[in-house]
């Protein structure tokens, strides 16, 4: 099991494209963690909006009375790729990964992947 400085490491270093990381409460909008970003790029405004997105699709499945769970929400922009996973693993309730990648060097498939992995190794 992995803490969440070392799970930010892996995914930074294990992940083609990664431009940062966050972990992040979905219910307070708050980043646990970050790695990567930089002056052109704030992952705590980054992580504290996306939780809009999250809370915004679990209401959307519950008014629609799906019976499911969200595993990944992809965004795509012009130059980047934003991923979210939101975290099944025990304690992980109401946090997710939030993962930035340059999409000239990222490839999704195995981005998603080594996310899975990392969420499954991350110990909160």
């Amino acid at each position: 099991m992995a803490n969440t400085e070392a799970s930010l490491k892996d995914a930074m270093a294990s992940i083609d494209g990664a431009v940062g990381v966050a972990l992040v409460d979905y219910t307070s909008g708050m980043a646990l963690g970050t790695m990567g970003g930089g002056k052109d790029f704030n992952l705590e405004v980054a992580a504290a909006g996306n939780t809009d997105v999250v809370r915004a699709k679990l209401r959307t499945m519950e008014h629609l009375g799906l019976q499911d769970q969200i595993e990944d929400i992809l965004i795509t922009l012009g130059t980047q790729y934003h991923m979210i996973r939101l975290l099944k693993a025990k304690g992980g309730n109401g946090l997710f990964l939030y993962l930035v990648l340059d999409n000239t060097r990222a490839n999704l498939a195995m981005a998603r992947h080594q996310l899975k992995k990392i969420e499954a190794e991350l110990e909160v």
